[in-house]
């Protein structure tokens, strides 16, 4: 393997947000751990033009920065897919375009997967920008949890917070059935040993489907020595069109794994 590090965004028409986060992620990122940067680039229609030229521009100062056009929309696991025939790393980085740095957490997260071999994946310690834990760490999915957590969180708060791990210790590292694919790093021998992410998922749920597949042959581990922000906006909650998506996706996931929805 030619390199320690490689990572992936797919960018729709947020280039300002992936500007931050490559920003952050050079900065704290120390020259030394040899990365490739992949920027999937699901949304650079006509409309986009401009800024997609100030964006190509922007990017030309990172040599470790490599861009991707798909010419289509193909949904975030498949645009993730993208870039499976060209890693060569020993570890890669699944990252949204809304994470920020504060830290070297590349260094942390990959010392610790050295020195623990069993572990096939890792989540760190996500927060806000104000530094407040994000609920991103999950038990596995039911139909009744995803219900929850769209349309009834406050009338069953008490599961809410079981399915979300809100008793866990995050003083220490453990297992989670579920990490949010908003930034995971997983074993790249690992990814491609499982193809990556289910391309049936266009979008939604591909990151919970992954983790199960992971956690079938190895571990994915919530590790809290290393942070990162995420400036989360939970679309589908407010887009008819994305709600469609989410929906479509559970579906498919509960039909996938047996569960059925009656």
């Amino acid at each position: 393997m030619s390199e320690k590090l490689s990572v992936c965004i797919v960018a729709y028409h947020n280039y300002d947000d992936i500007e931050h986060a490559l920003e952050t992620m050079e900065k704290y990122t120390p020259a030394e751990l040899n990365k490739t940067v992949y920027i999937v680039d699901n949304g650079n229609t006509p409309e986009w033009k401009k800024q997609n030229k100030d964006f190509l521009k922007f990017i030309e100062r990172y040599t470790d920065v490599e861009y991707i056009d798909t010419h289509k929309n193909l949904g975030f696991g498949k645009g993730h897919n993208t870039v499976l025939r060209l890693l060569e790393s020993e570890y890669h980085c699944i990252m949204n375009p809304d994470i920020l740095f504060k830290e070297d957490a590349f260094t942390k997260i990959i010392t610790y997967m050295d020195n623990n071999q069993e572990v096939g994946m890792v989540i760190p310690n996500i927060t806000d920008a104000k530094g407040n834990r994000q609920k991103v760490y999950r038990l596995e999915l039911t139909v009744f949890d995803m219900f929850i957590r769209v349309f009834a969180r406050k009338i069953f708060s008490k599961r809410f917070a079981k399915h979300t791990m809100q008793d866990a210790d995050y003083s220490k590292p453990f297992q989670v059935p579920f990490g949010q694919g908003s930034f995971l790093v997983i074993r790249t021998d690992l990814f491609k040993k499982l193809k990556g992410f289910d391309d049936n998922f266009f979008m939604y749920v591909e990151d919970a489907d992954l983790c199960k597949r992971v956690n079938r042959i190895s571990k994915l581990m919530y590790y809290p020595g290393a942070t990162v922000i995420h400036m989360w906006e939970q679309g589908s909650h407010k887009n008819k069109t994305l709600f469609k998506y989410h929906v479509n996706s559970m579906k498919y996931y509960f039909h996938k794994w047996g569960y059925k929805w009656f």
